[in-house]
């Protein structure tokens, strides 16, 4: 079986694009989104639209559910533009979508940990930074299931990691956005460090998952612009360098 896995697009309709064609060259089988679809600064309605002819096995991600959860006033400037501009037709398709997912029996999607979109699985924000979890923290947050791939978003970087007992974890990284801050638990910084659409490709040989992590070109200045528009200029290095 040989998947691609996206995640938080946040409405990045360009970057989205490229990686779908890029995606075109690989001849996977099923293609997986982990969430985080539309909110953001640049074009969540066309990112809908383009998506949901498509049925792709996609799940929520914080953002979803924030932008069905929390009244208008308290929500982020990513959540307010994506709630202005989307239709009913869109709130339709994103109310179904599932907080997480099993596909093909043993293969868990989840956005950020197995019960909560909001907790990094890789990745571990402390007083002193950002630092790869180690093992012992991940194991106990995979705990319950037994999954033989187990897929995440939310922190916007690639990773993987292969556990003692021979799961796989894979970070595919973010299509549309590569770099943010954030204050919970601490403030911090996610940066992938270039602002190229990140996504993967996961292959199983002989009952082995093996993760590719692709880097695509896209007009990252054109989004830049957009975003400036829409009076996001927080978002300007993010989508130019990833980079805060």
């Amino acid at each position: 079986m040989k998947l691609a896995v996206i995640s938080d697009i946040h409405g990045n309709l360009a970057a989205l694009e490229a990686v779908l064609t890029d995606i075109q060259s690989q001849k996977v089988d099923h293609i997986l989104n982990l969430g985080d679809i539309v909110s953001g600064g640049l074009f969540p309605a066309e990112t809908a639209e383009r998506l949901m002819p498509l049925h792709f096995p996609t799940i929520r991600g914080n953002h979803e559910r924030q932008l069905r959860e929390q009244d208008f006033s308290d929500m982020s400037l990513s959540d307010r533009h994506a709630f202005e501009q989307l239709s009913p037709e869109h709130w339709q398709w994103l109310k179904q979508l599932p907080a997480e997912l099993t596909f093909s029996d043993d293969i868990l999607m989840v956005h950020g940990v197995p019960g909560n979109d909001l907790i990094y699985l890789l990745e571990e924000v402390t007083a002193s930074g950002v630092r790869q979890s180690p093992e012992a923290r991940v194991l106990s947050l995979v705990a319950n299931t037994h999954a033989s791939l187990i897929l995440c978003g939310h922190t916007h970087i690639p990773r993987k990691l292969q556990l003692a007992d021979g799961r796989l974890i894979v970070n595919p990284g973010s299509v549309g956005l590569q770099a943010y801050d954030d204050d919970t638990p601490y403030r911090h910084v996610m940066e992938s460090g270039s602002p190229h659409a990140r996504y993967a490709i996961l292959e199983r040989h002989n009952g082995v998952w093996d993760a590719e992590f692709r880097a695509v070109d896209y007009d990252w200045e054109s989004a830049a612009t957009v975003a400036i528009r829409n009076n996001r200029p927080d978002w300007l290095n993010a989508l130019k360098s990833g980079r805060m």
